[in-house]
């Protein structure tokens, strides 16, 4: 008899392009997939930054709910979208091995950080983004920006396609095409040759001009961008959030999950993440606060450095651990612990109260 495995997932291009990978590495001849696409709360509302959405789980309770109530098996997250408070009646069943966990800084032209101008704007929905830029660069203007992945580059990208049509269309009713090597043909067929996320960019006309953005490089790999814009990765200092890059699949604690756990779970990559949320959970300071956490299993420890800010980038904690991989929870709740009491306990419960 061939089982079904139904998959809760939300809608956007990368959630689905997620989910298609999870179904592909659970789908066997006797054990098939279907999605089940669903409208999470971050999801429905679109003029809210992510740390105003409820606090936690914006895009995560909604698919976690189809679970408990039955309509679905198994969802499909980001992790790094996912709370550390968890229902009790599900666990994490699987972790695929984790792809790049950092950011990029993607630009018109491919500039770096410290090539931007005095003043650059740059574009970002995250507390943690927003305040390791401004520890680096105190001098920029960080301005929220929400929508998925493709919707953010092609907000960058619209005021430079924009221009360039602009100066063609002129030349054209000038009838006077000098000025560039392709205005001998009309401003419709350059517009037709355009690859297509510049074509959508043409199309939009955002409130905000800006000279660079802020985005996961996991999430631009995974809907096949990541070739079609100039970026940088961000260097140390920069620190991911915890779970960036790594998916969990939740179920409830039954057949089903012992099957997902075989399919799809990636050892090093359970261990790097459990010790990241670990610390996040013990500071207590989910999407409320600038905290970065990656882990690295390296050996018999796992390298693990926090950072833990200030929302305007001028005070930070920040140390690294090498912590043991037999005992990596227990090692990271002990130093979470050393960190809220050197400080990173009142820098959230600041945080906490500036985004209330």
């Amino acid at each position: 008899m061939t089982e079904t495995i139904r998959l809760a997932t939300r809608g956007s291009d990368l959630a689905l392009r997620q989910a298609r990978r999870v179904a592909d590495a659970l789908g066997t001849r006797r054990r098939n997939v279907e999605l089940l696409e669903v409208e999470t709360t971050g999801d429905a509302i679109r003029d809210e930054l992510i740390h105003r959405l409820g606090k936690t789980g914006a895009f995560v309770r909604s698919l976690d709910e189809k679970v408990i109530d039955g309509e679905a098996d198994a969802a499909v997250h980001s992790m790094k979208d996912m709370p550390t408070e968890f229902p009790s009646e599900l666990v994490v069943a699987g972790v695929p091995e984790r792809a790049a966990p950092g950011d990029v800084l993607v630009t018109p032209e491919g500039s770096t950080l410290s090539a931007l101008p005095d003043g650059a704007t740059v574009g970002t929905a995250s507390l943690r983004r927003k305040a390791q830029l401004l520890a680096e660069r105190p001098d920029l203007e960080v301005r929220p920006l929400r929508g998925n992945v493709d919707t953010r580059v092609e907000k960058l990208l619209a005021p430079t396609v924009r221009a360039e049509w602009d100066r063609r269309v002129e030349a054209d009713d000038r009838e006077d095409h000098e000025g560039g090597p392709d205005y001998d043909r009309p401003p419709e067929a350059w517009r037709e040759g355009l690859p297509e996320l510049e074509r959508r960019a043409l199309d939009r006309d955002p409130d905000t001009e800006f000279d660079a953005i802020v985005l996961a490089e996991a999430g631009l790999d995974r809907i096949g961008l990541l070739e079609d814009v100039a970026y940088r990765r961000l260097p140390k200092p920069f620190v991911s959030a915890p779970g960036q890059g790594a998916l969990a699949v939740t179920a409830r604690d039954d057949g089903a999950a012992a099957s997902i756990q075989e399919a799809l779970d990636h050892p090093r990559t359970r261990v790097e993440t459990t010790v990241e949320r670990t610390v996040l959970g013990t500071l207590g300071g989910g999407c409320v606060a600038p905290i970065g956490i990656y882990a690295i299993v390296q050996g018999e420890h796992v390298q693990t450095t926090v950072r833990v800010l200030s929302q305007d980038g001028t005070e930070e904690i920040e140390a690294s651990r090498e912590l043991p991989a037999e005992h990596h929870p227990e090692a990271a709740r002990s130093f979470a612990e050393e960190l809220a009491e050197r400080g990173a306990k009142d820098l959230i419960a600041r945080a906490r109260r500036e985004t209330e």
